[in-house]
């Protein structure tokens, strides 16, 4: 039987740090992100976070945290007795990797569930940048 990690896929390390300077592949097709990472260790690509359950893109609201932002999700939901439909909003707190860099208020992302990181925070952004 092999071992737990044999699935992950692994660039070459580098004599400098190990296989700890590689990106590993977490599960889900996205884009890999081109930023540096800053040893966080609450890093899906570069650190020891681990992702798994919903999958989710929204829009950034709110960028004032360190190192957490603010998504909004619009959902639209059919009200049948009055044969309208509403819209709903839900604003979700998000753990920022250093290594997808910088993003703006308006920026489309996606964010996917991970273990709990603080108080608030169960989400980690693992895509984003796109300007909407």
């Amino acid at each position: 039987m092999g071992r737990k990690w044999d699935s992950v896929q692994k660039t070459e390390p580098t004599k400098s740090i190990g296989w700890r300077d590689t990106m590993r592949d977490i599960g889900i097709d996205v884009k890999p992100p081109a930023g540096e990472w800053d040893g966080d260790e609450n890093c899906p690509f570069n650190g020891s976070l681990r992702v798994r359950g919903q999958l989710f893109e929204g829009i950034v609201s709110s960028i004032g945290m360190a190192k957490s932002i603010i998504v909004e999700l619009q959902k639209v939901r059919y009200m049948p007795k009055y044969e309208r439909y509403e819209k709903r909003t839900s604003r979700i707190p998000a753990h920022l990797p250093s290594c997808i860099g910088d993003l703006s208020v308006g920026d489309r992302v996606k964010i996917m569930e991970c273990r709990p990181i603080s108080k608030t925070v169960s989400f980690c952004v693992v895509e984003g940048g796109d300007s909407q």
